[in-house]
């Protein structure tokens, strides 16, 4: 089989840039689905297809329920998976066609269909790709920073790198859906018509399965069962791992903080395309909003990795959610000029990539320590947890954000019509792009301020093991 990793199979030595670039390639292609998803799907649901907001929100936030079962489901075959590939790897070769097929199929709701077989097709075609084939991508994926490496600075790394990735993905999106959407529409005054999307999707899901088989053939699982011989992994079941997550607080913390994290990424994304549209009254603008948190995120990941051996993930991770917290509450007086905004929301950037680039290294030490005090390893079951919180972050941002301008009043038909949204419309989509934001990231910088210290008990615990 074709294996372009690092040649070494020790699990605590150093990986080469070759394999760590490598990982961060299925992140760049998640990222390019989580942005047509987090930013466009309302957009083609409501503008396109003609569906009602409200009732979509409904649909996406009952499908959350299927997404926590699937994550668990998923995370306990991880964790019993044996292939020569090792746990995950596998499953990102098996799912990454069907995933990319499911995408088109999302946004190729058929026009023949009557209302309420519209809206049946769309929960269940949106249920097969997010709960089936995403959760049998992301969780694997994120398991792969525990399997690759038990060195605790190349799990660093890998975290950094796939969120530095992610952010190349999404600014890919942010920077090219739209051109691509006009490239293939069959309107040259509008690029939101179903060969629009038709045509930008299929692209997209080219780029991702490509994407994916890279980090497949690029990577190499390390941590091996017999790596953890005073664990339980192949003896524990489902509800064990799920009790033992739960006494972990640093799992939990990390849990809700990335939740939170997507939460705000979501709603800036969801009504960054409205805003743009219905506030700044220029479609266009939506990659500068977009990109200028996008591609400061992605600079100041470059400097993650220094900040890092310098003061542990941890102060890293909490400094950037203050800085993305200064960043919110200064928008509140900057809205007036755009220029003030792009300050603002560079800002916002830098805070996002500095905690992000910390998240996925900072949940496999969260799980160490909890292998280390249960003697119970859960990888699986920890990241489906970590998976979970993302999904729930991606489909309930949306959700709610579509109820809340359904419930202000939105109406697909005016804007088709070239007449404006109702003024309420117009406060709800301000209130998701900064207002809402902000208050999650106070709540996120004072947790982690007062209470997350995993470097110094991590340490402590493993100094107590050795002696």
């Amino acid at each position: 089989m074709l294996q372009l990793a690092t040649r070494h199979d020790d699990p605590d030595l150093k990986l080469g840039w070759g394999e760590r670039i490598g990982f961060g390639m299925a992140s760049c292609g998640r990222a390019m689905l989580s942005g047509v998803l987090g930013s466009f799907i309302m957009i083609y649901m409501m503008n396109v297809a003609l569906l009602d907001a409200g009732i979509l929100s409904i649909l996406f936030a009952v499908s959350k329920l299927l997404d926590g079962i699937s994550d668990i489901v998923v995370g306990n075959i991880v964790d019993h998976t044996h292939s020569r590939m090792g746990k995950a790897r596998v499953w990102l070769l098996r799912m990454c066609l069907p995933m990319a097929i499911s995408l088109v199929l999302i946004f190729s709701v058929p026009q023949s269909l009557s209302s309420t077989m519209k809206y049946i097709y769309v929960f269940v075609v949106y249920n097969l790709a997010n709960s089936v084939f995403l959760t049998f991508m992301q969780v694997p994926y994120f398991s792969m920073v525990s399997l690759m490496t038990r060195n605790g600075e190349e799990r660093g790394f890998l975290g950094n790198i796939q969120q530095l990735f992610q952010s190349i993905g999404t600014i890919l999106i942010n920077a090219f859906f739209i051109p691509l959407l006009a490239l293939f529409s069959d309107k040259v005054d509008n690029p939101n018509t179903q060969a629009g999307f038709t045509g930008a999707i299929i692209v997209v899901g080219i780029i991702v399965v490509v994407l994916t088989l890279i980090t497949v053939f690029s990577t190499k699982e390390r941590v091996r069962d017999a790596d953890t011989a005073n664990t339980k992994t192949d003896n524990i079941k489902p509800l064990a791992a799920i009790k033992a997550l739960i006494r972990n607080k640093y799992w939990v913390m990390m849990f809700f903080a990335v939740f939170f994290t997507f939460l705000i990424m979501i709603f800036m994304s969801a009504s960054g395309t409205n805003y743009a549209l219905y506030v700044l009254k220029d479609y266009s603008k939506f990659g500068l909003l977009a990109n200028s948190i996008s591609v400061s995120q992605l600079a100041v990941m470059i400097l993650t990795p220094y900040l890092m051996k310098k003061m542990g993930k941890s102060l890293v991770f909490t400094i950037g959610t203050g800085l993305m917290t200064i960043g919110f509450l200064a928008f509140n007086f900057c809205e007036s000029s755009l220029i003030l905004i792009v300050l603002c929301n560079i800002l916002k950037g830098v805070g996002l990539g500095m905690a992000s680039g910390m998240s996925l290294g900072l949940v496999a030490d969260a799980l160490t320590y909890g292998q280390l005090k249960t003697g119970i390893d859960a990888v699986g079951m920890g990241n489906a947890g970590t998976s979970a919180a993302q999904k729930l972050g991606l489909g309930l941002g949306v959700a709610i954000f579509g109820w809340a301008i359904a419930k202000a009043g939105f109406d697909g038909s005016l804007t088709a019509r070239g007449l404006s949204q109702p003024e309420a419309v117009i406060s709800t989509i301000r209130a998701f792009y900064n207002g809402i934001p902000m208050i999650l990231s106070i709540i996120l910088f004072v947790a982690f301020v007062t209470t997350f210290r995993l470097d110094r008990d991590l340490k402590n615990l493993r100094k107590g093991k050795d002696e």
